[in-house]
């Protein structure tokens, strides 16, 4: 079973995502855009459902900071959504690192 998670900055921590919105308009002249976030998708698959548990709140974010969404994220009917990912063969390092932090949960996984 495959299970996908999103995972957002909470708005007073967003850096990145009000960076991009700048860059956005500076660049490429989208004055009308008001707004960018920036969510990073994880699927996970073949993990015990108490590691993956754990795994949500220390692994894949951090709950101060990170609101996490379980197989879908919030949208407005009218929001415009892409996504960027790797090409296979590509070295993610977060999926990496992802990984390596579940193995030290879960030597098995």
């Amino acid at each position: 079973m495959v299970r996908r998670i999103y995972v957002e900055k909470k708005s007073a921590y967003a850096a990145a995502a009000r960076e991009l919105l700048s860059d956005l308009k500076g660049y490429l002249g989208l004055e009308g855009l008001q707004k960018v976030r920036i969510l990073i998708r994880y699927d996970v698959e073949d993990l015990d459902e108490d590691v993956f548990k754990t795994a949500e709140k220390c692994v894949f974010c951090e709950p101060p900071v990170d609101d996490l969404f379980e197989d879908d994220f919030p949208r407005k009917k009218d929001d415009r959504v892409f996504s960027v990912e790797y090409l296979p063969g590509q070295f993610d390092q977060r999926a990496d690192s992802a990984v390596q932090c579940v193995q030290f949960l879960s030597p098995d996984s």
